[in-house]
């Protein structure tokens, strides 16, 4: 099937879509209301932007006939200046086309669970634990997504590990590449000799699953309740408001103890559970493609090394697609965009190469 004709048919599609949405019917049946609502959404960029080409194309051919028949030399100047400039135009709606006719990811337009957590360098590590949640807080409200916090434990100089619920418009699509170990080198503010000393933290990214698509077996799950410990009030430390929920068909555990509140603590944890074992779901699914998306980033070991803070040089370097900034004092304070605009054009680049092969 050629491009065009893929593209007529995906625009049928939407207007099947967007009389389906005028039944008022529809809401009441929220499973099927949800699947359709997502599905439109999914393609209306594309439809829009075959429309706009359609009208270009259109134009051009209107001002080529205005040249063909037109006497006056006004107007065949006129019409000569548009045919140029539909002309440089068409190429660039024509590969745009081609990148939103790609397959989606399927969960791109979920909310997602962040996990940050401190690994090799000691209180080092805590710290950049602070600094990579500042960064991320940052780019998140210049986005517009939401984050919440479900979990953290502190140390004396940062943060060991924080959990964090985000929530916007296609959280994951903006965050999936983010999953891994981020390297950080720099002097530590104990270092008296000036030495550059090299950490490590890791980020887990994992989309959030609606009950429709997965729901949690709760005759899979032990629960356990005990006494609070370490940092917390009084009423925190002397009730059994801690929680620790269990999966035991996979031996997933999640221990929570933020809240004061046993209840609260129990529904904090059960969405990490809930969350953690639908993204091995998804992870086990992407290993059954990885022969023919191997080249992809962002659904490999999420032991994986992806990235480089070296503050001396003030450079960032993402190892999977060998990019190099030298504005890693913007990026830490958020802004993250010219890093993930890249890695979504690698992955795009990659596609668009699987699908001319």
């Amino acid at each position: 099937m050629s491009m065009f004709a893929k593209l007529d048919s995906v625009v049928k599609r939407f207007e099947e879509l967007t009389e389906k949405m005028a039944d008022p019917t529809l809401y009441d049946r929220q499973a099927e209301f949800k699947a359709t609502s997502e599905e439109r959404a999914n393609i209306e960029d594309l439809v829009t932007c075959y429309k706009e080409y359609k009208k270009i194309k259109g134009d051009l051919e209107g001002a080529k006939e205005i040249l063909e028949t037109e006497s006056d030399e006004d107007m065949r100047e006129m019409a000569k200046e548009e045919i140029s400039e539909y002309e440089s135009q068409i190429p660039e709606y024509e590969e745009r086309l081609k990148v939103l006719l790609l397959p989606k990811d399927p969960l791109d337009n979920k909310n997602c669970m962040v996990e940050i957590r401190a690994g090799a360098g000691g209180d080092e590590a805590s710290i950049f634990v602070q600094d990579v949640w500042r960064m991320y807080k940052n780019y998140w409200q210049a986005l517009g997504f939401k984050a919440e916090m479900i979990s953290i434990s502190e140390s004396d100089k940062g943060v060991k590990e924080v959990i964090l619920s985000v929530t916007g418009d296609k959280v994951y699509s903006t965050m999936k590449y983010e999953s891994g170990v981020h390297r950080v080198q720099r002097v530590p503010e104990t270092e008296s000799q000036g030495r550059v000393h090299t950490s490590t933290i890791t980020v887990a990214v994992m989309p959030e699953a609606d009950e429709v698509e997965f729901n949690l077996d709760m005759n899979d799950v032990r629960i356990d309740v005990y006494r609070s410990g370490g940092k917390g009030g009084q009423s925190v430390n002397t009730t059994d408001s801690a929680v620790r929920v269990t999966h035991l068909p996979t031996n997933t555990v999640v221990a929570i103890q933020d809240e004061k509140s046993q209840l609260k603590n129990k529904e904090k944890a059960l969405k990490i559970l809930k969350s953690r074992i639908y993204d091995a779901m998804v992870l086990e699914a992407h290993e059954e493609e990885a022969g023919a998306r191997r080249e992809l980033v962002g659904k490999g070991d999420r032991s994986e090394r992806i990235r480089t803070y070296n503050y001396p040089q003030g450079r960032l370097t993402d190892h999977r697609i060998g990019l190099t900034l030298y504005s890693l004092d913007k990026i830490i304070e958020g802004d993250l965009e010219p890093v993930t605009s890249a890695l979504v054009a690698h992955n795009q680049a990659i596609l668009l190469k699987g699908q001319e092969d």
